[in-house]
């Protein structure tokens, strides 16, 4: 199960090391059953839990039964997990705060459950997260936090952190994941993974999402392998096609199609990537030239609002859930549960209440400061890293600090990933870095214009064949 620090699945049973797509060909050549797909994916997520802790309600039972005649669609029989965020119908969602540790049945299945459990995923449970995903580590104040499966001494990232420890670990070859400033990309950047945020507005929603002020969160999935996440949204558009967005289509491989990719490891307001990280993306700067792509420094300094507006954004969630929680969610909330950083924020909006109207402009105008970026350095994808350093030591971003401790520190570690949040354009993190010292993976991220995820996705496909990702069990 472990080398070292290493914790994994990854055995000699019907699973192997295969992705979903392999997996969900073998099941339809029926060169195995669902059934014993679903089985072993049940043995390694016992297996592996109770140091992960990334499984907060399993449906193992229901999930052995359902395989039996598992519903039909391109990856049928291949089992799942759905993020801790996610309404079912007869099942106790719990957003990962011990403010809801009474939660009710819900009475409602989400859209986005309808929608990839339509391409025949088997539902085997529900992955750990923080506190109403307003964390970027998966700790918790009181419980054991979901530790990185590269190195269980380091974060796994959020808010999908439960996602990318259960498939970087082998338990399953795709989760459900959800976005709303890097929540799929961070534990993809920690986990070694391909976490594509799409295009707003191309997903169905989760319900949580529905009322949002400022349009920026967006559900997904973590994935192994490009041709997981490729196969995903194509079968997923399927089920539901945005008339207003170009339409994504599947992308089967890399083209030769070259790109003019402006880079930066420089954020704003003095933040951006440590020396290890900035190494990694001259790795990656030189990969990239290598294959015939076109690189260029550029600056986003004219973002320098940007991060405050955000935060304030952020603060604003949590007062709602503190102050109207109970409306949100029912008499059974109780704010007195709620960890220091959700209070901090809360307070962080009160303080800043009368900016409320200007940041929300601001921020829903992003996507045409994102456009004239894009437009005047002439530029197809822009480059950063995921983040600005490796994953820190759990405790690094520990819920039980003080929220004046805490957060600085998030802020600065997560500063590239909520923009694309903000403007609504498509973000892709790849695993194509790694800090050899702690062995942990370094994420690289690219943006494209709105609409452009196929464009992305071509470019990953030429990146994971010209370096394949490195594997957790080798």
């Amino acid at each position: 199960m472990a080398s070292n620090k290493r914790v994994h699945t990854f055995t000699d049973d019907v699973l192997s090391d295969l992705d979903g797509v392999a997996i969900a060909e073998l099941i339809k050549k029926k060169e195995v059953t669902a059934q014993e797909v679903v089985a072993a994916s049940i043995a390694r997520a016992q297996k592996v839990n109770p140091v992960l802790n990334a499984v907060v309600t399993d449906h193992y039972e229901r999930g052995l039964e359902a395989s039996k005649q598992p519903t039909e669609g391109f990856f049928s029989g291949v089992p799942t997990f759905f993020k801790d965020l996610t309404f079912f119908e007869g099942e106790k969602t719990y957003f990962g705060t011990e403010a809801l540790a009474n939660a009710r049945i819900s009475k409602v299945t989400d859209d986005i459950a309808k929608q990839i459990l339509a391409q025949g995923f088997v539902h085997l449970g529900t992955s750990s997260m923080p506190e109403f995903g307003l964390g970027c580590t998966t700790e918790f104040p009181t419980l054991k936090p979901t530790p990185n499966p590269w190195n269980i001494g380091h974060s796994v990232g959020g808010s999908s952190g439960g996602a990318g420890a259960l498939v970087a670990a082998g338990v399953v070859p795709i989760a459900h994941s959800a976005d709303g400033g890097g929540s799929t990309r961070i534990p993809a950047s920690c986990c070694g993974l391909v976490g594509l945020k799409a295009t707003r507005g191309r997903m169905l929603r989760s319900g949580l999402f529905k009322s949002q002020v400022v349009d920026v969160a967006i559900d997904g999935v973590v994935t192994r392998t490009v041709r997981d996440t490729a196969h995903f949204y194509a079968e997923a558009e399927k089920y539901y096609q945005n008339p207003k967005i170009k339409a994504m289509g599947l992308v089967t491989g890399p083209s030769n199609r070259k790109f003019k990719i402006g880079f930066t490891a420089d954020s704003v307001q003095g933040r951006g990537a440590d020396a290890t990280t900035k190494g990694e993306l001259d790795k990656t700067l030189a990969l990239l030239q290598s294959m015939g792509h076109e690189v260029k420094p550029i600056d986003l300094s004219s973002q320098e609002q940007f991060p405050d507006d955000f935060i304030n954004l952020w603060g604003m969630s949590a007062f709602y859930v503190k102050h109207f929680g109970k409306l949100m969610f029912g008499s059974h909330f109780d704010a007195k549960k709620l960890t220091k950083v959700t209070h901090g924020l809360a307070k962080h909006h009160l303080r800043n209440i009368f900016r409320t109207p200007f940041f929300i402009y601001r921020l829903r105008k992003s996507i045409h400061e994102y456009k004239r970026i894009m437009v005047e350095n002439d530029i197809d994808i822009i480059l950063t890293p995921t983040l600005a350093h490796a994953p820190p030591a759990l405790g690094y971003l520990g819920m039980d600090l003080e929220y004046d401790v805490m957060f600085p520190r998030m802020a600065d570690w997560a500063c590239f990933s909520p923009y694309a949040n903000a403007t609504g354009a498509p973000s892709i993190s790849l695993p194509l870095g790694h800090d050899t010292v702690n062995d942990l993976p370094i994420g690289m991220m690219f943006g494209a214009g709105h609409g452009e995820d196929a464009l992305l996705l071509d470019l990953a496909f030429q990146l994971e064949e010209a370096q394949p990702w490195r594997k957790i069990n080798s």
